[in-house]
Formats: structure tokens, C-alpha cells, sequence
């Protein structure tokens, strides 16, 4: 996996300009191992509540991102160390959250990508609440399953197809 964000901004000027390519807005921080990771995206719209996030990364990834809009909560956290363990053992390529996560130390071992908002330590509810496989807006940008997210160091991209 060899990508920079920045060079495909420049290399598909035209699709950031049509909208079939986007950029998240800087505010997510970076956390787990793998610091770069691209996938095509599995969306969950949940509102502080991650049982639908725990029985997703129960599935294989198969080399997905898991992008879950949660709203931007800032209330309680989406995503925890177990849940990220999970996500390792599973095969995802990575998880986007649009809210917390938990457990930093724990996902910081884990070899994955995620980005979140911040971190907060009340975990959240646990009704089942949500959907799968929907089209979401994270931070005001569109994602529908199956598009594909790049992340790294500069930022995170979701576009509309694979970029080669």
C-alpha cells in the first residue's frame, strides 16, 4: 500500500473538483498502528450507541474501513480497545469515527488504522441502535458503502472508486 493523500489530490484534481473525490475536515486524530490505510468503506450510522459497531467487526473486513458516523458526539465513546482488537483479529483495514473512541493505549497496539474525533472515557449504549450499510455523512462529507476512504498522516479521502 503505497499512497500519499496529497499526491492524490493532485493527481485527481478534477474528481475533488467534480465531488467524486472529498476531503474530511482536519479535525480527526490518528490513532493505532498503521498510520496510512485505504479500503473500501462499511457504514454504520449510529447515535451513542456501538452495539451495531461490535457486531460489524465481529464480521470479516476483508480489508475494509469501517466508517461510522455517530453523529460527531462528543458524549461518550463509539469504539474501545476490545473493539479494536476485534478489528485487528477480523481483517479491517481500519475504522473512521465520527465521535470518540476509548482505551487509546489499547488501540495504539492494535495493527490498524483509526481515526476519531477525540478520545472520551464513558463508554456508550448498547441497544442496537442504527444502521448498516447506509449512505452517512461524516463531518459533512457524503460516504456511501463501497467507496473507497484513504487515510494517513495529511488527511483522509473518500472517493467515489478505487484510485490506482
Amino acid at each position: 500500500m503505497t499512497f500519499a493523500t496529497t499526491d492524490l489530490c493532485d493527481d485527481y484534481a478534477s474528481m475533488l473538483a467534480d465531488g467524486t473525490l472529498a476531503v474530511l475536515p482536519p479535525v480527526y486524530r490518528s490513532f493505532g498502528q498503521k498510520a496510512r490505510f485505504c479500503g473500501p468503506a462499511t457504514t454504520l450510522k449510529v447515535h451513542e450507541d456501538n452495539a451495531l459497531v461490535r457486531s460489524t467487526l465481529e464480521m470479516p473486513g476483508q480489508g475494509h474501513v469501517l466508517v461510522i458516523d455517530g453523529g460527531g458526539s462528543l458524549r461518550c465513546a463509539l469504539v474501545g480497545g476490545q473493539l479494536g482488537a476485534l478489528a485487528e483479529l477480523n481483517g479491517w483495514a481500519g475504522i473512521v469515527v465520527d465521535g470518540c473512541i476509548r482505551d487509546c493505549d489499547e488501540i495504539n497496539v492494535c495493527q490498524i488504522g483509526v481515526r476519531a474525533l477525540a478520545t472520551h472515557p464513558r463508554k456508550s449504549g448498547k441497544t442496537g441502535a442504527g444502521q448498516r450499510d447506509v449512505r452517512v455523512h461524516v463531518s459533512g462529507v457524503a460516504v456511501s458503502p463501497g467507496n473507497w476512504i484513504y487515510a494517513d498522516a495529511d488527511g483522509v479521502l473518500v472517493a467515489g472508486h478505487e484510485l490506482n
